[in-house]
């Protein structure tokens, strides 16, 4: 039998893991610039929401295939983050994507609810997060292709 959905005021009471998203542009491609822009992102998504390491499970850290210096979760690492379980990939090449980009997903355990996470998007990568609208624009011209 399938457990029924937990409320939202149950939520408030528990911990919860949530995503916590954010991204950067690195301004070139050397070991520095890549572990220098990673602890800046990182420190920004922890002051934005109050992160605490220990609560944090674990992180996930994605470049483009165009950064390849080091990893980028050393960065964390010599922040001290050495219990936290990191993980580094490459994202997806796709044609006119943002090049020289930082990723971190953190999976954070809080009673935060999901609208009240900052995810942290700065420099070339401010414009990788739309807002509603503008994904609302991008559903309705992608169901008129499909018409045509």
């Amino acid at each position: 039998m399938p457990r029924k959905p937990q409320s939202s005021s149950w939520r408030r009471k528990h911990l919860v893991c949530r995503g916590v998203r954010g991204a950067t542009t690195v301004p070139g491609s050397s070991r520095e610039q890549i572990l220098t822009s990673t602890a800046e992102l990182l420190e920004r998504m922890v002051q934005a929401n109050g992160i605490e390491q220990e609560d944090v499970a674990s992180a996930v850290f994605t470049t483009t295939p165009d950064l390849t210096a080091e990893y980028p979760a050393l960065a964390a690492r010599l922040m001290g983050w050495r219990d936290v379980a990191l993980l580094c990939g490459h994202e997806m090449a796709v044609p006119g994507g943002l090049d020289r980009c930082v990723r971190i997903l953190l999976h954070w355990n809080t009673m935060r609810s999901a609208s009240e996470i900052e995810h942290v998007y700065i420099h070339g990568a401010a414009n990788l997060r739309p807002d509603r609208s503008e994904l609302e624009e991008l559903r309705r011209q992608l169901e008129a292709a499909e018409r045509k």
